[in-house]
């Protein structure tokens, strides 16, 4: 009976321990994402700096080689599909910010119709 008793407070906590955390499902963006003229100086800039991307991609010893200080250095990063790749913690691609979580879907979908676009210096 005292395994029992063990083995259903087990399952108990174990099932009470379940949870949902996909961000976008649990908080909606409010309204709707307007991703269409997406931009670098009015979006994706503002992203990056936002995020913290720029601490650690920036200066003369960026972290992973990977540079984002400045249109040029950003644009070729994000036509290299590196940068949607880890903005989105797609597989085989570093997640950044690392240990972090990733952007909401609309931002991702902004910075996904700039580089679409082809990551014009707008």
């Amino acid at each position: 009976m005292k395994g029992f008793i063990i083995s259903l407070m087990l399952v108990i906590v174990v099932l009470s321990s379940c949870y949902y955390d996909i961000e976008e499902e649990l908080y909606p963006p409010v309204g709707n994402c307007d991703a269409a003229n997406a931009s670098y100086s009015n979006m994706v800039l503002p992203l990056l700096q936002t995020n913290s991307c720029l601490g650690c991609h920036s200066g003369p010893a960026p972290s992973g080689n990977i540079l984002l200080d400045g249109y040029t250095n950003v644009r070729t990063v994000a036509l290299s599909g590196k940068l949607y790749g880890s903005i989105s913690h797609a597989a085989g691609f570093s997640p950044m910010p690392q240990g972090g979580n990733k952007m909401n879907a609309c931002n991702l979908s902004k910075i996904k119709a700039w580089i679409d676009a082809g990551a014009p210096n707008n």
